[in-house]
């Protein structure tokens, strides 16, 4: 006999898709696999692999607790007032080294902020390194007097 999915010849006692381990039968078995975090029915067309169909629902529209965290790849949030855009990766400006979306990335889109002398990232930690050393300073003037 002639197995339908595969169109090997098998005995009658292996004619079954699990007795002869048929690597085809995905096309012609058919079955709804189900979420197993949400429970949901997974439509499938014949001749797909329902695993890769499972996977791709839970990394794109899975509604249960665990898939939605796994989700959160977006986590760089715009600078810029009013946008909720995030990104996947950090932007900083060159000048203000706030982090802002693809849209709002140069210092023109923004409305910048600084007083127009941009810094390197050198400059930047320098610039802060000497804000902290001031606080410091003051705040150890204070605590003599």
């Amino acid at each position: 006999m002639r197995c339908d999915a595969c169109q090997e010849i098998f005995c009658k006692d292996h004619i079954t898709y699990a007795n002869h381990r048929c690597t085809s039968s995905y096309k012609k078995d058919v079955q709804v696999p189900v979420c197993p975090l949400c429970d949901t029915p997974i439509p499938i067309k014949r001749g797909e692999m329902p695993d890769i169909k499972v996977g791709e629902h839970i990394d794109r529209d899975c509604k249960s607790d665990p898939a939605q965290r796994k989700r959160k790849i977006f986590t760089n949030k715009c600078s810029k007032g009013g946008c909720k855009q995030k990104e996947m990766i950090r932007l900083s400006c060159d000048q203000c080294h706030l982090n802002y979306c693809l849209k709002h990335r140069h210092p023109l889109d923004h409305d910048c902020t600084t007083d127009g002398k941009p810094l390197s990232k050198s400059g930047w930690v320098l610039y802060q390194s000497s804000r902290i050393f001031i606080l410091l300073w003051n705040t150890t003037a204070r605590a003599a007097n």
